[in-house]
């Protein structure tokens, strides 16, 4: 039975029993404050059993993605050492909310595993809670009474509360399990021992496979238990070690869930897979095989690598596999994101994640496999050598102060450092590291314009932003580092629970204060890093450790939400009046003004402008409700019709920000009501680069305060004209002003018409030529036409007028058309130009130039008789 077939017939059966079939939550969670993955099949059900949510069915069955790397279930260092752990697996489960109970999902498991499965029941035993005097819990006789009707008492074992008492965590549901466990063994080595003696003994062949948690508690926070309003079933089998029992082998790894990878490794790297547990050849076939499915999953989900949080445990994985296969492999170049095809292919038709995402999967693993490989050869013989050295000394601590220098001068990553003399039961002199990393930083000292120091890690606490329902929270600093720059000396803090939106998507980070009844410090910034939301205070908290109170500037978060809704409004303004072609290329948003770049080829018309500004203004008039969907499948989001932003990367989880029938994925901050923005005003459109247009706009206050000043404006307009009818006031003086220049116009042509006949007369003869230089007051378009009347009516003519009007030195050429071939206007101008500081050109029969040197009139004069 292959993998596949044995997943689907675990679906089959569960749908054949009334449930309903559901995919896989993201194995990244981004809205969880408690968790980076989901590291259970439960974990996307947990609002159900706390009550959140109404579940969306009485009974459902999946089969979940999980990951198990970090905190209290952490398996990374088992993986590869033994035939049964890893960082990531599936768990298939069903779940009843409030519908059976023990004696179904009992009769369930048994039917599923011995007559669908097939699976001898010989080989099978089962465990129940056998109670806690302390917490007053008796024996779960229920449990006891429904598994003897299949299965023999003598395979019917007591466990302890460790093993058999589930909890969600330090509170929530919980309650009694039973855990079913298979024999694996031959028939010989069961003669030796009874597996009765071998159960929860981490035997490697008499392993757990099913565990069946029976919901019927409440952990308060005070410790105690209470009874939930409802009884739930939520049960867990091992995908890989159920492949494992029904294909018979002794190890995971040995089932056709590892050996298409498997054999790609071995094709790539020449080296045989040998299964053997101790061989570090095979423990790194193992690692390298588990961590691709771990990381390439964890890509798929949107989750990047980064020297932070998520990340930060995504980059190690992926690290820790290159590490195996570059020492006990050979593989010196990049080759595991070659076996993403491979995974594709096993695992793309039931997650068709590693399908849309498998070219970004892969180009990420080669990407990050090359810049570590660039660090990791000269460090891994160095630190090779630190390590032998440590030993035959016989001491357990590695020197600080040579890890550092491994990282300092060769640029091997100190976290490889760790992991390597983890694995050599060693540790790392953390203190002499921190000192020499001080050190280094004092000596660079002045190098750069800002000086970042480590973190230093007050408390392991959640690290929540609870920005997007409140703008002030009771927080703790969980990490702080200290940041020098030219304007001084700040700290950067991480908060348990942040309020501050860290920049990003194109929204400034929030501002505010920290404090609590002693100290006040200022938040001059919030970004985020590598996972992290980090604040700027101007100071150190006396007791860092203390509790906080977290306020955000609610006049700051204000109108940047306004603005950040309005780029949605705007956003589908623009794809209505000017096409579907728009598609948002950046954004800025601020509570000053916000800046929306998009593609667009044409510059936009006033009545555009006006379309789209109408078009906004009125959706913020009616009043429209925001829809927040703070996790929606990402494909139930664009089957909604929301549009992915530019930039952003998703995950299957998103969040769906909608007002009416704008639906945007975004993860900034928004109004509750259209109407919170106030009003919405473009103030500029213009190019932002070839085929980017970009609009600047305001709203919220700065519209208040932009028509506030309009109306002042108004105010003043009208008390200078003596008229509350400011427009027909200034319509009345534009037609003043129009008859007046037309009058001084006609005036102007009076005056030249006057003139013309004495210049026509002030010609001197020059040979068999006319040369006539003038000066004059006329304005440059009087004299422009008097000179074209000029050199048409007076033949064999150069003319120059020098003119002063307005103060400016303009000096004009007009050369007859029957001299054009030996007299240049434009050469003529050029010259005399010099002596007014000024420059110009032309034609052949006119040119004009301007200048500085009003006074430069007179020695251009003198030299214009000289021609």
């Amino acid at each position: 039975m292959t993998s596949q077939e044995i997943r689907q017939k675990f679906l089959d059966y569960f749908k054949s029993k009334g449930h309903l079939i559901v995919p896989s939550a993201p194995i990244v969670l981004k809205d969880d404050p408690t968790l980076m993955f989901s590291n259970s099949g439960m974990t996307q059900f947990k609002d159900f059993f706390l009550g959140y949510k109404t579940p969306t069915a009485p009974r459902i069955a999946d089969t979940q993605k999980c990951l198990r790397v970090s905190g209290k279930h952490n398996d990374l260092d088992d993986v590869g050492r033994d035939t049964y752990h890893h960082t990531m697996f599936e768990m298939l489960g069903n779940w009843s909310f409030g519908d059976y109970f023990k004696k179904d999902a009992i009769a369930f498991a048994w039917e599923l595993l011995t007559e669908v499965y097939g699976i001898p029941k010989e080989n099978l035993y089962v465990t129940i809670f056998e109670g806690d005097a302390s917490e007053n819990l008796d024996r779960d006789q229920d449990a006891y009474d429904f598994w003897k009707s299949h299965i023999s008492e003598d395979r019917i074992i007591n466990g302890n509360k460790k093993d058999n008492f589930w909890e969600m965590g330090a509170s929530g549901p919980c309650g009694p399990c039973s855990e079913i466990h298979v024999d694996l063994r031959t028939p010989e080595e069961k003669a030796k021992i009874s597996g009765l003696e071998l159960v929860n003994n981490d035997h490697p062949q008499v392993v757990e496979v099913w565990n069946l948690v029976f919901m019927e508690f409440n952990r308060k926070a005070d410790g105690s238990l209470e009874k939930l309003p409802a009884q739930h079933v939520d049960t867990g089998m091992g995908f890989e070690r159920l492949c494992m029992a029904l294909q018979g082998k002794s190890s995971n790894y040995d089932t056709d869930v590892f050996t298409p990878l498997i054999a790609k490794v071995e094709e790539l790297s020449g080296k045989k897979y040998t299964g053997v547990l101790e061989d570090e050849k095979d423990i790194a076939i193992r690692v390298v095989v588990d961590h691709i499915r771990a990381v390439s999953f964890a890509i798929a989900d949107g989750q990047l690598p980064s020297n932070g949080g998520a990340g930060y445990v995504i980059r190690r994985i992926l690290r820790r596999g290159i590490s195996y296969s570059y020492r006990f492999l050979d593989m010196k170049e990049p080759f595991l994101y070659k076996l993403v095809a491979v995974l594709q292919e096993q695992m793309g038709a039931f997650f068709p994640e590693l399908e849309k995402q498998g070219n970004l999967v892969t180009e990420v693993i080669k990407s990050e496999e090359e810049s570590f490989l660039n660090k990791i050869e000269n460090g891994l013989i160095r630190i090779s050598n630190i390590i032998k050295d440590t030993q035959s000394k016989g001491e357990t601590i590695v020197p600080g102060n040579l890890i550092f220098e491994l990282y300092d001068t060769h640029g091997f990553p100190a976290d490889l450092s760790r992991i390597i003399a983890e694995e050599k039961g060693l540790t790392i002199d953390e203190q002499g590291f921190d000192e020499e990393m001080a050190k280094q930083k004092e000596r660079s000292r002045g190098d750069s314009e800002q000086k970042v120091y480590d973190w230093v890690t007050l408390e392991e606490r959640d690290e929540n932003f609870v920005g997007y329902d409140q703008i002030e929270a009771e927080t703790y600093i969980t990490r702080y580092r200290k940041v020098e720059n030219k304007d001084g000396e700040f700290y950067q803090v991480v908060l348990s629970n942040s309020p501050f939106y860290p920049e990003g998507g194109g929204q400034v980070g929030d501002k505010g204060v920290l404090e609590n009844a002693t100290e006040s410090f200022e938040v001059l910034e919030t970004k985020k890093e590598n996972g992290l939301i980090i604040s700027l205070i101007n100071g150190l908290p006396k007791d860092a450790g203390a509790v906080f109170y977290a306020k955000v500037n609610a006049t700051d978060r204000k109108n940047s939400q306004a603005n950040h809704s309005v780029t949605h409004l705007l956003h589908e303004a623009l794809r209505e009046v000017l096409g579907t072609h728009v598609e948002q290329k950046g954004s800025y948003v601020g509570p000053d003004y916000l800046r929306f770049d998009f593609s667009h080829f044409n510059k936009m018309t006033e009545e555009e402008l006006a379309l789209v500004e109408e078009k906004v203004n009125h959706k913020i008039k009616e009043s429209i409700a925001l829809q927040e969907f703070r996790n929606i499948p990402i494909q139930e989001a664009i089957d909604k019709g929301a549009m992915a932003l530019f930039g952003e990367k998703y995950g299957d989880s998103v969040r769906m920000i909608q007002f009416g029938s704008s639906k945007e994925l975004c993860g900034g901050t928004h109004v509750k009501n259209t109407s919170e923005i106030g009003h919405f005003k473009i103030t500029s459109e213009s190019s932002a680069a070839a085929g980017i247009r970009r609009i600047e706009a305001i709203s919220g206050d700065k519209s208040d305060e932009y028509f506030k000043n309009l109306e002042k404006q108004v105010i003043e307009l009208s008390q200078l004209l003596k008229s509350k009818d400011v427009v027909r006031s200034i319509e009345k003086l534009i037609e003043e002003n129009t008859s007046l220049k037309s009058e001084i116009e006609a005036f102007k042509k009076e005056k030249a018409k006057g003139e013309i006949g004495d210049w026509k007369n002030a010609y001197e003869q020059k040979g068999d030529k006319q040369l006539l230089v003038k000066k004059t007051s006329l304005d440059a378009g009087s004299v422009k036409d008097l000179v074209f009347q000029l050199k048409k009516e007076i033949p064999t003519s150069v003319t120059i007028i020098l003119s002063n009007a307005d103060d400016k030195p303009m000096i004009t050429v007009g050369v007859s058309d029957d001299l054009a071939a030996s007299y240049q206007a434009g050469a003529i101008v050029k010259d005399l130009a010099k002596e007014i500081q000024g420059g110009g050109g032309g034609n052949p029969g006119f040119a004009t130039a301007g200048g500085k040197n009003l006074d430069g009139l007179e020695n251009a004069y003198q030299k214009a008789l000289n021609i």
